[in-house]
Protein backbone atom coordinates (compact mmCIF):
# COMPACT_ATOMS: atom_id res chain seq x y z
CA UNK A 1 0.00 0.00 0.00
CA UNK A 2 1.31 3.09 -0.83
CA UNK A 3 0.30 6.95 -0.71
CA UNK A 4 -0.01 7.31 -4.69
CA UNK A 5 -2.63 4.36 -4.28
CA UNK A 6 -4.37 6.28 -1.59
CA UNK A 7 -4.25 9.14 -3.42
CA UNK A 8 -5.89 7.23 -6.74
CA UNK A 9 -8.80 5.79 -4.99
CA UNK A 10 -9.65 8.68 -3.35
CA UNK A 11 -9.96 10.61 -6.93
CA UNK A 12 -11.79 8.01 -8.06
CA UNK A 13 -14.31 8.48 -5.36
CA UNK A 14 -14.03 11.95 -5.99
CA UNK A 15 -14.88 11.43 -9.80
CA UNK A 16 -16.58 8.21 -9.93
CA UNK A 17 -14.59 8.07 -13.41
CA UNK A 18 -11.48 5.81 -13.89
CA UNK A 19 -10.74 8.76 -16.78
CA UNK A 20 -11.40 11.92 -14.66
CA UNK A 21 -9.49 10.50 -11.77
CA UNK A 22 -6.54 9.05 -13.93
CA UNK A 23 -6.37 13.04 -15.47
CA UNK A 24 -6.79 14.31 -12.02
CA UNK A 25 -3.50 12.23 -10.84
CA UNK A 26 -1.37 13.04 -14.13
CA UNK A 27 -1.12 9.19 -15.16
CA UNK A 28 -2.89 7.14 -17.44
CA UNK A 29 -6.19 5.36 -16.72
CA UNK A 30 -4.31 2.23 -17.60
CA UNK A 31 -2.09 2.67 -15.13
CA UNK A 32 -4.47 4.18 -12.24
CA UNK A 33 -6.78 1.30 -12.78
CA UNK A 34 -3.79 -1.43 -12.34
CA UNK A 35 -3.05 0.50 -8.94
CA UNK A 36 -6.62 0.56 -7.75
CA UNK A 37 -6.82 -3.60 -8.87
CA UNK A 38 -3.40 -3.99 -7.00
CA UNK A 39 -4.27 -2.72 -3.95
CA UNK A 40 -7.41 -4.41 -3.69
CA UNK A 41 -5.69 -7.61 -4.09
CA UNK A 42 -3.29 -6.68 -1.40
CA UNK A 43 -6.14 -5.92 1.13
CA UNK A 44 -8.60 -8.52 -0.29
CA UNK A 45 -11.59 -6.52 -0.58
CA UNK A 46 -13.66 -4.69 -3.63
CA UNK A 47 -13.16 -0.89 -3.38
CA UNK A 48 -15.05 0.33 -6.04
CA UNK A 49 -18.33 -1.23 -8.26
CA UNK A 50 -17.35 -0.98 -12.04
CA UNK A 51 -20.05 -1.03 -14.56
CA UNK A 52 -20.06 0.62 -18.13
CA UNK A 53 -21.73 3.78 -16.82
CA UNK A 54 -20.85 4.14 -13.28
CA UNK A 55 -18.58 3.81 -10.62
CA UNK A 56 -19.87 3.18 -7.32
CA UNK A 57 -17.83 2.52 -3.89
CA UNK A 58 -18.86 -0.84 -1.63
CA UNK A 59 -19.66 -0.25 1.74
CA UNK A 60 -16.21 -1.38 3.20
CA UNK A 61 -14.84 0.86 -0.12
CA UNK A 62 -16.21 3.98 1.27
CA UNK A 63 -15.13 3.40 5.01
CA UNK A 64 -11.35 2.65 3.46
CA UNK A 65 -11.68 6.27 0.83
CA UNK A 66 -12.42 8.19 4.53
CA UNK A 67 -9.68 6.81 5.86
CA UNK A 68 -7.42 7.03 2.96
CA UNK A 69 -8.52 10.68 3.30
CA UNK A 70 -7.26 11.25 6.66
CA UNK A 71 -3.82 9.37 5.68
CA UNK A 72 -3.06 11.76 2.85
CA UNK A 73 -4.10 14.81 5.25
CA UNK A 74 -1.52 13.44 7.50
CA UNK A 75 1.24 13.12 5.24
CA UNK A 76 0.65 16.54 4.12
CA UNK A 77 0.72 17.99 7.97
CA UNK A 78 4.65 15.90 7.94
CA UNK A 79 5.49 17.70 4.31
CA UNK A 80 4.26 21.79 6.39
CA UNK A 81 6.17 20.33 9.24
CA UNK A 82 9.69 19.55 6.88
CA UNK A 83 9.07 23.15 5.01
CA UNK A 84 8.68 24.56 8.88
CA UNK A 85 12.19 22.73 9.70
CA UNK A 86 14.18 24.36 7.05
CA UNK A 87 12.55 28.00 7.71
CA UNK A 88 12.76 27.75 11.73
CA UNK A 89 11.12 31.18 11.97
CA UNK A 90 8.02 30.15 9.83
CA UNK A 91 5.18 28.89 12.02
CA UNK A 92 3.94 29.67 15.16
CA UNK A 93 6.17 30.04 18.21
CA UNK A 94 4.44 28.91 21.39
CA UNK A 95 5.92 31.29 24.14
CA UNK A 96 5.22 31.07 27.89
CA UNK A 97 6.02 34.08 29.97
CA UNK A 98 5.17 34.52 34.03
CA UNK A 99 3.34 36.88 35.12
CA UNK A 100 5.02 39.49 36.31
CA UNK A 101 7.09 39.94 33.06
CA UNK A 102 4.50 39.07 30.51
CA UNK A 103 2.12 42.55 30.11
CA UNK A 104 5.73 44.16 30.20
CA UNK A 105 7.58 42.53 28.16
CA UNK A 106 5.22 41.74 25.36
CA UNK A 107 4.71 45.26 24.24
CA UNK A 108 8.13 45.96 24.13
CA UNK A 109 9.33 42.48 21.99
CA UNK A 110 5.98 41.70 19.28
CA UNK A 111 6.87 44.90 17.28
CA UNK A 112 10.42 43.85 16.90
CA UNK A 113 9.36 40.43 15.94
CA UNK A 114 6.67 41.76 13.27
CA UNK A 115 9.55 43.09 11.77
CA UNK A 116 12.33 40.32 12.25
CA UNK A 117 10.17 37.05 11.92
CA UNK A 118 6.88 38.38 10.51
CA UNK A 119 5.74 34.36 9.93
CA UNK A 120 6.40 33.54 12.97
CA UNK A 121 3.08 34.72 15.32
CA UNK A 122 3.14 33.88 19.56
CA UNK A 123 0.56 31.69 21.47
CA UNK A 124 1.04 33.18 24.25
CA UNK A 125 0.54 31.32 27.65
CA UNK A 126 1.29 33.32 30.89
CA UNK A 127 1.63 31.39 34.55
CA UNK A 128 3.80 30.15 37.02
CA UNK A 129 6.78 29.01 36.96
CA UNK A 130 6.21 25.49 38.09
CA UNK A 131 3.41 25.41 35.35
CA UNK A 132 6.05 26.95 32.75
CA UNK A 133 8.37 24.11 33.53
CA UNK A 134 6.25 21.14 32.79
CA UNK A 135 4.60 22.30 30.06
CA UNK A 136 7.87 23.27 28.55
CA UNK A 137 9.00 19.72 29.10
CA UNK A 138 5.97 17.98 27.95
CA UNK A 139 5.80 20.04 24.30
CA UNK A 140 2.53 22.40 25.23
CA UNK A 141 4.90 25.79 24.96
CA UNK A 142 8.09 25.92 22.89
CA UNK A 143 9.85 28.43 24.66
CA UNK A 144 9.58 30.26 28.30
CA UNK A 145 10.80 33.77 29.73
CA UNK A 146 11.30 32.93 33.46
CA UNK A 147 13.55 34.40 36.34
CA UNK A 148 16.54 32.57 37.33
CA UNK A 149 17.18 30.32 39.05
CA UNK A 150 15.59 27.34 36.51
CA UNK A 151 17.98 24.36 36.67
CA UNK A 152 15.87 21.39 35.41
CA UNK A 153 16.61 18.33 33.71
CA UNK A 154 16.14 17.91 29.96
CA UNK A 155 16.06 21.89 29.46
CA UNK A 156 18.45 24.63 29.05
CA UNK A 157 18.65 27.97 29.73
CA UNK A 158 20.51 31.63 28.43
CA UNK A 159 20.18 34.43 30.40
CA UNK A 160 19.32 37.56 29.00
CA UNK A 161 19.39 40.58 31.59
CA UNK A 162 18.61 41.88 35.02
CA UNK A 163 16.06 44.24 36.44
CA UNK A 164 16.29 46.26 39.69
CA UNK A 165 12.88 46.48 41.86
CA UNK A 166 11.44 49.60 43.10
CA UNK A 167 9.32 50.28 45.69
CA UNK A 168 5.81 52.00 44.98
CA UNK A 169 3.96 53.59 47.60
CA UNK A 170 0.44 55.97 48.15
CA UNK A 171 1.30 59.41 46.39
CA UNK A 172 0.49 61.15 49.68
CA UNK A 173 2.53 58.12 51.66
CA UNK A 174 4.66 59.37 54.62
CA UNK A 175 7.71 57.83 51.92
CA UNK A 176 6.40 59.90 49.12
CA UNK A 177 9.60 62.24 49.67
CA UNK A 178 12.23 60.15 49.64
CA UNK A 179 15.07 59.26 47.24
CA UNK A 180 15.70 56.05 48.60
CA UNK A 181 14.33 53.18 50.37
CA UNK A 182 16.47 50.58 52.72
CA UNK A 183 14.86 47.07 52.27
CA UNK A 184 15.39 46.34 55.88
CA UNK A 185 12.43 49.47 56.10
CA UNK A 186 9.53 47.42 54.40
CA UNK A 187 9.36 45.19 57.66
CA UNK A 188 7.48 48.52 59.20
CA UNK A 189 5.05 48.86 56.44
CA UNK A 190 1.80 47.04 55.02
CA UNK A 191 3.00 45.07 51.95
CA UNK A 192 1.01 44.32 49.00
CA UNK A 193 3.01 41.22 46.78
CA UNK A 194 1.15 38.37 44.12
CA UNK A 195 0.15 35.27 45.52
CA UNK A 196 2.41 32.55 46.81
CA UNK A 197 3.37 30.45 44.25
CA UNK A 198 4.93 33.72 41.87
CA UNK A 199 8.50 33.54 42.33
CA UNK A 200 8.64 37.71 42.89
CA UNK A 201 6.69 37.57 45.66
CA UNK A 202 9.93 35.18 46.97
CA UNK A 203 12.43 37.04 45.58
CA UNK A 204 10.95 40.35 47.44
CA UNK A 205 11.09 38.00 50.56
CA UNK A 206 14.61 37.16 49.88
CA UNK A 207 15.61 40.26 49.25
CA UNK A 208 13.92 41.96 52.44
CA UNK A 209 14.69 38.77 54.70
CA UNK A 210 13.22 40.89 57.63
CA UNK A 211 9.87 41.60 55.71
CA UNK A 212 9.40 37.86 56.18
CA UNK A 213 10.16 37.49 59.98
CA UNK A 214 8.15 40.78 61.23
CA UNK A 215 6.10 42.75 58.31
CA UNK A 216 2.28 42.68 57.46
CA UNK A 217 2.18 41.02 53.69
CA UNK A 218 -1.08 40.74 51.63
CA UNK A 219 -1.19 38.99 48.26
CA UNK A 220 -3.07 40.25 44.97
CA UNK A 221 -3.82 38.36 42.18
CA UNK A 222 -1.75 40.98 39.67
CA UNK A 223 0.86 43.08 39.93
CA UNK A 224 -1.66 45.55 38.09
CA UNK A 225 -4.15 44.78 40.85
CA UNK A 226 -1.73 45.34 43.11
CA UNK A 227 -0.26 48.78 41.41
CA UNK A 228 -4.35 50.13 42.00
CA UNK A 229 -4.38 48.65 45.87
CA UNK A 230 -1.68 51.18 46.17
CA UNK A 231 -3.27 53.93 44.89
CA UNK A 232 -6.38 53.26 46.50
CA UNK A 233 -3.92 53.63 49.78
CA UNK A 234 -4.01 50.10 50.98
CA UNK A 235 -0.07 49.52 51.04
CA UNK A 236 2.63 49.84 49.63
CA UNK A 237 4.17 47.40 47.07
CA UNK A 238 7.82 46.30 45.26
CA UNK A 239 7.26 46.46 41.65
CA UNK A 240 10.24 45.18 39.07
CA UNK A 241 11.30 48.42 37.11
CA UNK A 242 9.75 46.95 34.18
CA UNK A 243 6.20 47.30 35.70
CA UNK A 244 7.00 51.07 36.94
CA UNK A 245 8.27 52.64 33.51
CA UNK A 246 7.16 55.68 32.89
CA UNK A 247 4.51 54.77 30.62
CA UNK A 248 2.53 53.42 33.91
CA UNK A 249 3.01 56.53 35.56
CA UNK A 250 0.11 57.27 37.71
CA UNK A 251 -0.86 60.38 39.95
CA UNK A 252 -1.69 58.39 42.85
CA UNK A 253 1.55 56.68 43.59
CA UNK A 254 4.90 57.34 44.18
CA UNK A 255 7.67 55.56 42.86
CA UNK A 256 11.13 54.85 44.82
CA UNK A 257 14.33 53.17 43.77
CA UNK A 258 15.84 51.28 46.38
CA UNK A 259 19.25 52.17 48.08
CA UNK A 260 22.16 50.69 46.14
CA UNK A 261 22.57 47.98 45.85
CA UNK A 262 19.37 47.75 44.88
CA UNK A 263 17.53 44.02 44.68
CA UNK A 264 17.87 42.46 41.59
CA UNK A 265 16.18 39.66 39.55
CA UNK A 266 18.11 37.61 36.60
CA UNK A 267 15.93 37.17 33.62
CA UNK A 268 16.18 33.65 31.17
CA UNK A 269 14.73 32.07 27.85
CA UNK A 270 14.17 28.32 28.41
CA UNK A 271 13.70 25.28 26.49
CA UNK A 272 14.28 22.24 25.81
CA UNK A 273 17.27 20.62 24.82
CA UNK A 274 15.22 18.51 22.35
CA UNK A 275 13.98 21.70 20.29
CA UNK A 276 15.03 22.02 17.10
CA UNK A 277 13.79 25.74 15.85
CA UNK A 278 16.92 27.30 17.85
CA UNK A 279 16.47 29.63 15.40
CA UNK A 280 12.97 30.97 16.81
CA UNK A 281 15.08 30.75 20.45
CA UNK A 282 17.51 32.78 18.86
CA UNK A 283 15.19 35.65 18.12
CA UNK A 284 13.24 35.88 21.11
CA UNK A 285 16.37 36.46 22.47
CA UNK A 286 17.53 39.24 20.03
CA UNK A 287 14.30 40.97 19.96
CA UNK A 288 14.63 41.29 24.11
CA UNK A 289 18.36 42.77 23.55
CA UNK A 290 17.19 45.21 20.93
CA UNK A 291 14.47 46.11 23.30
CA UNK A 292 15.68 50.01 23.91
CA UNK A 293 14.83 50.45 28.17
CA UNK A 294 16.44 51.63 30.97
CA UNK A 295 15.05 48.69 33.27
CA UNK A 296 17.34 46.36 31.76
CA UNK A 297 20.88 45.50 33.11
CA UNK A 298 22.90 44.29 30.54
CA UNK A 299 24.86 40.59 31.18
Amino acid sequence: MSLTELKFIVAVAQERNFRRAAEKCFVTQPALSLAIKKLEKELKVIIFERSRSDVSMTEIGAKIVVQAEKVLEEAAQIKQLAERGKNQLKGSLKLGLIHSIGPYLLPEIIPILRKTAPDMPLEVEENLTANLEAQLKNGVIDVAIIALPFDVAGLQYRALYDEEFDVVVPSHHHWAGRKHIKPEELSDEKVLLLNSGHCFSNQVTQACPELSRKGEILQGNSLETIRNMVASNLGITVLPCSATAERYNNPLIKVIPFAAPAPTRRIAIAWRKSFVRLEAVEKIAESIKAIDSDYMINI
